[in-house]
Parts: C-alpha cells; structure tokens; sequence
C-alpha cells in the first residue's frame, strides 16, 4: 500500500533530521523509551518538573505523555506542557496507560483529554474502550482482548474526539474517524517485554515530529515496532530468550530501513 511506502519516507526525514522528542513518561521504561527513539534516529529529552516543561517543550518536535506511573508532580507538568505544545502547533501523544484502573487514574485521562486535546492517543484495546466509553475489562495496563468491533470503536473515538487513535494488539487498529487500517506486523515476543507498549508511543512521537499528517506518523510508529519485533524473534537462536530478543529488538529498529520497511510492512485498509 501507498501508506507504507510513505511511512519509510518518514524514516529517512527522522534520521536526516534527528528531531527532540519531550517526554513526561512512567519510571519503568523511562530508559527504553529514550534508547528506542534513539534507535530510531531522534533525540529524546525526559524533563517532567513542571519548572521547565514549557521551556522544553518549545524546543521540542513532539511532546509524549504517559500516565503509567502517575503522581501529582508529572500530572501537574503534563497539563502545562500539553498547553506550551498547543500553543507551538507541536504534536501530542497520549498513552493512557492503565486508564480506568483508578479514580486518579480517570481524572488524569478526563483533564487531558478536555485541557490538552491529543494529536495522537494511542493504547491497548482495553484502555481505548475505556476512553470511548464501552463495557471492557481496564484492569491492566497489558491487554490480550480481541474485541469484535475494536476497529468501529477506534474509528467512532478519533470521530468523537477529532484526533488519531490508536488500538495495539494481536492486530492495530489506527484511525483519523474517516481513514482507518489495520497492521498486522508484530510478534507475540512483544508483549513478553515491559516497555514494547510505551515504547510504540514513543516511535509514534517521533515519526509524527516529521509530518503534518499525523495519521501516517501514527501508522508508521507502530510498524516500526511491529517489523522489528518479527525480525527479532527471527533472529534468535534455539537457547535464547526475552533477553536477547529485546537486544536484537534495539538493534532492528536500529537497522530499520526504507527497503526492510516497504518488504515487511502488512498494512491494509480498514
């Protein structure tokens, strides 16, 4: 499809562009989330204290939030760094890490997604239902649902909020409200690793930090995760387990280029 040979464009601006990425993100994969986007040829900057967020946020090319550790201080930072980014026309994304799991948890979701207004959210199935308002189970922060209508109920949020979401799974769904796929990259590897989740949400940041079109850059991000976690488990030897595949998970997003992107990617419309 088009959609995937444009993708690998974004690749290549990434790398010749080396972008800023800002993130206010949990502290388990605060580590991974900047090695991957530089991986992926960006630049990450992890400030959360609401002192500076504004300053960094206006040097930045994207702005990511992650509410999967949340307290006061970075509940704070987000909504002062969602509004600097607003005002500098950067792009936003939201992952909703938990979301519905508990009642500070619901407030975070409901303040952001009223006062900042996200370019991109982007979550698991179960957090995605929770935010469009549909009977699921919002217990965890990894889900392994497969939902009927997920690709409706992704389509009708992004309608209802006016922005890209995002479901990740066993299939990802990603939709602008009227545009919508289906990516069938991945690898169940993926969900034996803590962090693949948050960094997708990453990726996504940095592949929209090159384009306008947000939609693309959301595509993009999450094929870069899906292709690198097939190769990667096809790279492991007969002794090796998560360990090394998500060394070789590094190394393959690493490596990621506009052939591998256009030979692996499994995108369609949906």
């Amino acid at each position: 499809m088009e959609i995937i040979r444009e993708a690998s464009e974004l690749l290549i601006k990434i790398k010749e562009n080396r972008p800023l990425i800002h993130h206010i993100t949990n502290y388990v994969t605060i580590n991974d989330c900047a090695n991957v986007v530089l991986a992926v040829g960006g630049s990450p900057i992890m400030a959360n204290d609401p002192a500076e967020v504004s300053e960094v946020v206006a040097m930045a090319k994207a702005l990511v939030l992650n509410i999967g550790t949340p307290n006061n201080n970075n509940f704070q930072s987000m909504l002062l760094a969602g509004k600097k980014a607003k005002e500098m026309s950067i792009p936003i994304v939201f992952d909703p890490v938990g979301a519905g799991a508990t009642s500070f948890r619901k407030e975070m979701c409901s303040r952001l997604l009223e006062d900042v207004r996200p370019d991109v959210i982007k979550g698991n199935i179960s957090e995605i239902m929770y935010l469009a308002n549909v009977d699921g189970c919002y217990y965890g922060v990894d889900s392994l649902q497969d939902i009927d209508n997920a690709a409706g109920i992704v389509q009708q949020l992004a309608k209802n909020l006016n922005c890209i979401v995002a479901a990740t799974g066993r299939r990802d769904f990603v939709s602008d409200g009227s545009t919508s796929y289906v990516i069938n990259n991945g690898h169940d590897m993926l969900s034996k690793v803590t962090g693949t989740g948050c960094m997708t949400s990453s990726l996504i940041g940095a592949f929209c930090s090159v384009t306008t079109d947000y939609l693309k850059g959301a595509v993009a991000g999450i094929m870069t995760m899906g292709i690198s976690g097939q190769l990667a488990n096809a790279c492991l030897l007969s002794d090796e387990g998560i360990g090394m595949f998500k060394v070789r998970l590094f190394d393959n997003i690493y490596n990621l280029n506009k052939e591998t992107f256009i030979r692996e990617g499994a995108v369609y419309a949906g």
